[in-house]
């Protein structure tokens, strides 16, 4: 578990709780795959054994993975690992008509009932990462990624254009994966192909015109307004596992909040 981690820092502090470190053991047993996403862990009876703790330590220790987001409980069920993001949640900055041309219902491609939007992989090739992105990674100057460039597809229009980088070699499987076989969600695939599970992501929307080149390629006009969505994605270990550049038309953007 690294050094960075928040609640490995806190369960090895001078004066920690006993829940505090049973949490940190809990979190080592999710981040090594000893517990899979989605799968249901000990009873918490059975963890009290375990641990030789007493039954409330145990729940407060759960409570603290809950609130982190790497456990959830379900009401008569138990407790289960968090599945990782799916990825379709870029699409919630969005709205899109199923026909440009008359008033019809939106899709955001994460509502009830709609598709997510096709991917199609334009290009995948290594390369030398920048030092900033070198660094987000955590890998060193020199050090080469994986550079994707990606476009998405709905209602037969091309919607988003997205520039990803992944860091080498951990996402080296993908590398020699057919683009026929990529399929329309990215993580997933780091899953199945890389071992890595997206835990939760970081998204930044700023504003500005779409180039030439972008403008072709989402088949809007040169210097058309745009929407940016720069993403950071982590795994369980709290690594930088995707770093990601997504246009769009900001006419067609949205931005909802629940205030209370």
């Amino acid at each position: 578990m690294p050094d960075n981690d928040p609640l490995h820092r806190a369960a090895t502090a001078p004066g920690v709780s006993r829940y505090g470190r049973i949490a940190a053991q809990l979190q080592r047993k999710i981040v090594a795959g000893e517990w899979l996403p989605g799968a249901a862990i000990p009873a918490e009876n059975t963890l009290a054994a375990e641990f030789g703790m007493a039954l409330g330590t145990i729940r407060q220790a759960i409570a603290v993975l809950v609130q982190e987001g790497l456990l959830e409980r379900v009401q008569g069920k138990g407790t289960f690992v968090r599945n990782g993001l799916t990825g379709a949640s870029m699409m919630r900055f969005f709205r899109f008509r199923a026909d440009a041309g008359a008033p019809g219902s939106l899709a955001t491609g994460t509502e009830p009932g709609l598709a997510i939007p096709r991917s199609e992989i334009l290009s995948c090739r290594a390369a030398r990462l920048d030092q900033g992105m070198a660094a987000l990674f955590g890998l060193g100057a020199g050090a080469r990624g994986l550079a994707i460039s990606r476009r998405r597809w709905l209602d037969d229009k091309p919607r988003l254009l997205e520039s990803i980088w992944l860091p080498l070699p951990r996402c080296e499987p993908l590398q020699r994966l057919p683009k026929a076989e990529w399929g329309d969600l990215l993580y997933p695939l780091l899953g199945s192909q890389c071992g890595i599970t997206i835990h939760r992501a970081e998204d930044e929307v700023t504003f500005r015109t779409l180039d030439t080149d972008e403008a072709g390629l989402l088949e809007l006009p040169d210097g058309h307004p745009c929407a940016l969505v720069t993403r950071r994605a982590y795994d369980l270990q709290g690594h930088c596992a995707e770093y990601r550049l997504t246009r769009g038309d900001a006419y067609a953007f949205r931005y909802q909040a629940d205030i209370r």
